[in-house]
């Protein structure tokens, strides 16, 4: 094999991801890492033979070093946007793992990077160790993907299925979730949906080859869900899973969104538990594909990571326009269907007095809204003498069903609306 001269790679964050990558690259043939830039250069770092010479704690010392490939793991908008753009003006290839970053700069980030010719890959921004990037681009480049639905946060994943195995409260579980390292201290990029929202917004503007605009995405947390809807929700035949999804439809809209949703048990999401991340895609010709694996972590994250690294590399010197299918070729704004305007099922938890009339008035508020009840149960008695009434809908819009509840908590019987979650269109 000839000897080739190795790349070199400046590394932004020794994190997580960062020590994997790290590790897994130290002893390689073909790159060697040549500058790391840490927020504290002192810190004691669990990582065996760390040559410490190359530590710096002003990143603008990697982007400006004669690195080929500056990786940037650190994430949020700033500074990761002044130190990327700066990196690809001074010569570098780009490798991401910053989803807030791709979903809110992704198109000013990649026009920026065309005109100096330069390639910006992000596999590990989507779905952890999950390749999802590059399969879409290359291998199903000749599919019209129309459909996403996918389940790309680790933590609320965690959050949720534990609720649901130990019949345990929100509140218990993040708790715990928090003292396990699961979940941040402030967990509110997880449980709110914003983490989700990034990925999918992303990854949607890769599929269906139109720009998707992250203010434009609805989103919604999981920090509502009960306990007493995930028994429920089991008793009826699904699961309650975070739930990033998005449609294109035939009039070329796009309905892209993340929120919690009841999902049949028939359904592959509803069997990914724990911190696993799962991707599902429906397209022609292929059909229905779902990948799932690990969505976060050391190691599964850096494989990602490195993968792109390596495909990178495998092209400097050989090419002067690296990699085009890998490159971002958007340039349409897909125009986004507002969530009143959409259509679902819904699960709905009402708490009532125990009085004659009260289905009947659930039924009527229902029919005046023109929402076709699926199904409706009258849970047994609580001491204080009310109920937990639990509807299923049929199709109905979202603008309908926002005057119903409104309806429900003005009405006389009706104590509480506790619960209205989504329910999976299969």
């Amino acid at each position: 094999m000839e000897n080739r001269k190795k790349i070199k790679i400046g590394l932004i964050g020794l994190g997580t991801v960062g020590s994997g990558v790290y590790k897994t690259l130290r002893d390689s043939d073909f790159v060697e890492i040549i500058k790391i830039a840490v927020k504290n250069i002192n810190k004691p770092r669990n990582i065996e033979g760390l040559d410490t010479s190359i530590l710096t704690d002003n990143a603008y010392d990697v982007v400006n070093s004669d690195a080929d490939i500056v990786v940037e793991l650190i994430g949020g908008v700033e500074p990761a946007f002044d130190l990327i753009k700066t990196a690809i003006k001074n010569g570098k290839h780009i490798v991401t793992a910053n989803k807030e970053l791709l979903a809110k700069c992704g198109e000013e980030l990649f026009n920026f990077a065309e005109e100096h010719n330069k390639v910006v890959l992000y596999e590990a921004a989507i779905a952890g160790g999950i390749p999802i990037i590059m399969p879409i681009k290359t291998i199903l480049a000749g599919n019209r993907i129309n459909h996403i639905e996918a389940i790309l946060n680790g933590t609320t994943n965690y959050i949720l299925t534990k609720m649901d195995s130990d019949g345990a409260s929100y509140e218990e579980v993040l708790k715990e979730a928090q003292e396990l390292g699961y979940a941040e201290t402030n967990p509110t990029g997880d449980v709110e949906g914003f983490d989700a929202a990034y990925k999918i917004t992303t990854l949607s503007t890769l599929a269906f080859r139109k720009r998707i605009k992250f203010e434009n995405v609805y989103r919604e947390g999981i920090t509502q869900v009960r306990a007493e809807d995930m028994k429920t929700a089991n008793e009826l035949g699904y699961k309650i899973k975070l739930i990033a999804s998005a449609d294109l439809r035939n009039d070329g809209k796009a309905d892209v969104r993340v929120h919690p949703m009841l999902v049949s048990k028939d359904s592959t999401l509803s069997h990914i538990n724990y911190v696993k991340n799962a991707v599902s895609l429906k397209g022609h010709p292929v059909g229905h594909i779902t990948l799932s694996g690990p969505g976060a972590g050391e190691f599964p994250t850096a494989s990602s990571v490195i993968g792109d690294i390596l495909a990178i590399s495998a092209e400097i010197g050989k090419t002067d326009y690296l990699l085009p299918m890998m490159r971002c070729n958007h340039h349409e704004t897909a125009q986004m269907i507002d969530i009143l305007d959409t259509e679902n099922k819904y699960y709905m938890s009402l708490n009532a007095t125990n009085k004659m009339g009260v289905i009947g008035t659930v039924g009527k508020i229902c029919e005046d809204n023109n929402i076709s009840v699926a199904c409706i149960l009258q849970r047994g008695l609580k001491e204080n003498n009310t109920a937990d009434i639990t509807v299923i809908t049929e199709l109905c819009k979202e603008f309908d069903i926002r005057k119903a509840i409104s309806q429900f908590e003005q009405s006389e019987c009706i104590n509480k609306v506790n619960s209205l979650i989504r329910v999976q269109n299969s």
